[in-house]
């Protein structure tokens, strides 16, 4: 591995002053300037960031009514598409074995996963007429080259533009747990654009009958939710790793997305085929084959997923016991 010092650096007595020449240090008035230049630069460009997201999705809402946001009928659909998708993103959250996250970088991270979805929904919709010739095999491609690479990224850089940076950012596992909040998020804005494409706003009341608005579309998008938390969370517990392993930072964090973006693209390949085929052989609703196959398969990666929080769970008790064995290790859901 190549030395992190310039030879001189290496050589020279600790008594000689190298700066400027081999070293460097804030010393000088340019020094100054140059910190701060180089501070407002990458403050500016997530500002930028952030603010051409916003632009986009008003532009979204605005397609459907700035309204949609007030109906409570809405409301209620939205809700209850990301029921299963809280409830997965808690359990994570609650599988931190160390500090508890705060809850600023939480809420932050929420906002901003909303924000960054944008970026996936232009390029997805930019990018898919280019597939669409080639069929199931185009399909395929999307999902593998397009779809599952650009949303688990946009995910990824909602936590990298604030939590990541942030102190309190503290441990591995913290990715896993900002990766499935982005996750959830990402849920949230995702649901809301199904249902306000495929309900009836003008006839959508608050009733019993708003749970089947739109064929049913809440139930539908319930299913999907707890998808982007297992794959986010993957990619997320890759960044915290690589926060904490600098001089392999680049490859870790690309292995986080591919892995991420690899199990996102094979669910968009196989729900459907896979249902259909199902309920055909066997006879049953495809709604019900749906269900099946989504349980199946989320419930595969997701227990890889806690299987992987809960190693460095037991590698957290074990060093930290090490280290003061008179210190009670504090019970956590795995051992309640």
């Amino acid at each position: 591995m190549p030395s992190e010092e310039d030879p001189i650096a290496s050589r020279a007595d600790d008594d000689r002053d190298l700066y400027d020449i081999a070293t460097w240090e804030e010393r000088t008035s340019l020094d100054g300037l140059s910190v701060a230049l180089h501070w407002f630069i990458t403050r500016s460009a997530k500002a930028a960031v952030v603010l051409v997201a916003f632009a986009g999705l008003l532009v979204i809402l605005g397609s459907f009514g700035i309204g949609l946001l007030f109906d409570p009928a809405i409301a209620i659909l939205l809700g209850l598409s990301v029921i299963p998708a809280l409830g997965l993103a808690a359990y994570v959250y609650s599988s931190d074995v160390t500090t508890g996250e705060p809850l600023s970088l939480l809420v932050a991270t929420f906002l901003l996963s909303i924000l960054t979805a944008t970026f996936a929904a232009v390029l997805n919709s930019e990018l898919q007429p280019f597939f669409r010739p080639f069929g199931f095999p185009g399909l395929v491609l999307f999902f593998f080259l397009i779809v599952g690479p650009v949303e688990e990224s946009v995910k990824l850089l909602a936590v990298r533009l604030y939590a990541y940076t942030d102190a309190r950012f503290d441990a591995v596992i913290d990715g896993a747990v900002y990766g499935a909040i982005a996750g959830l998020g990402f849920v949230v804005i995702e649901n809301l654009v199904y249902i306000a494409q495929n309900v009836d706003l003008g006839e959508l009341t608050v009733g019993i009958a708003t749970l089947g608005a739109g064929d049913g579309i809440a139930a539908f998008r319930a299913l999907a939710g707890p998808g982007h938390v297992i794959y986010s969370a993957f990619a997320g517990y890759y960044l915290g790793l690589a926060k904490f392993n600098p001089g392999n930072r680049g490859p870790i964090v690309v292995k986080g997305l591919v892995l991420a973006a690899a199990i996102h693209a094979l669910y968009n390949t196989l729900v459907g085929p896979v249902t259909g085929v199902a309920a055909g052989l066997i006879g049953i609703p495809q709604v019900i084959a749906l269900f099946a196959f989504v349980v199946v398969f989320q419930g595969a990666f997701g227990f890889v997923l806690l299987r992987k929080i809960r190693r460095y769970r037991d590698a957290y008790l074990d060093t930290r016991d090490s280290v003061d064995p008179e210190v009670e290790p504090e019970l956590d859901e795995f051992e309640q």
